[in-house]
């Protein structure tokens, strides 16, 4: 669990390649926020390890946010790539990476998971939004995984959450084991929603591991 210490310093450890926490896989965050509003949880990713991440990271970073998801019992999340707009521009490259995976997502290419996008957020959360804009698919008003395009977009948003909402969240990274990484200045409730986190996903790790061997998300 990352204390009192800067990001970088922390996370430079964990991805030592001699006594790290690495697995081989992608590495990414969620942020798992409890909402009032929406009366349910939301999953936002990433929004503090993965900068700005290419297509590839991007399919890795929903298969991570997938397998939490699941820890949470939420077997059939449906996933939202979000960005500004809700149609896909050349001029915005994240609006290209979204329409791509939404596509692949068509083709089963991510075991029949629901991925749609672009979305803006208030179409992929707002049921409302939605059908005012005549976007009428799946994922619209009901996303459960809120994929962003950068980490400046998931960390102002997360932050947001908490400072202008008044609202509670934890923050993961799965790795070799769970790795609680929050802000310093977060709350001893989203410090405790985090430790919580990584015990869930511990536990469901120790469970998989007893079935089927080594499984890390």
């Amino acid at each position: 669990m990352k204390g009192f210490v800067n990001t970088d310093d922390f996370l430079r450890s964990i991805l030592d390649k001699d006594g790290g926490l690495r697995t081989g896989k992608i590495m990414s965050h969620v942020y798992v926020l409890e909402s009032s509003a929406l009366n349910r949880l939301l999953f936002i990713t990433d929004g503090s390890r993965n900068i700005k991440p290419d297509l590839e990271t991007k399919c890795n970073i929903i298969l991570n946010s997938i397998y939490l998801a699941n820890v949470f019992e939420i077997e059939e999340p449906k996933i939202a790539i979000t960005t500004a707009i809700e149609l896909a521009n050349p001029k915005m490259p994240s609006t290209i990476d979204a329409a791509v995976l939404a596509k692949m997502s068509q083709r089963g290419q991510f075991s029949g998971k629901i991925i749609d996008g672009p979305l803006a957020l208030d179409n992929a959360i707002s049921p409302w939004a939605a059908e005012h804009k005549g976007i009428g698919r799946s994922v619209a008003g009901h996303a459960d995984i809120i994929v962003v395009p950068s980490i400046e977009a998931g960390n102002i948003l997360c932050k947001a959450h908490v400072y202008l909402t008044g609202g509670s969240l934890a923050g993961v990274i799965g790795a070799a084991a769970p790795i609680v990484l929050t802000s310093r200045a977060d709350t001893s409730q989203s410090k405790l929603n985090s430790i919580a986190t990584a015990v869930l996903t511990a536990n469901m790790e120790r469970s998989l591991n007893i079935k089927f061997g080594n499984v890390h998300y």
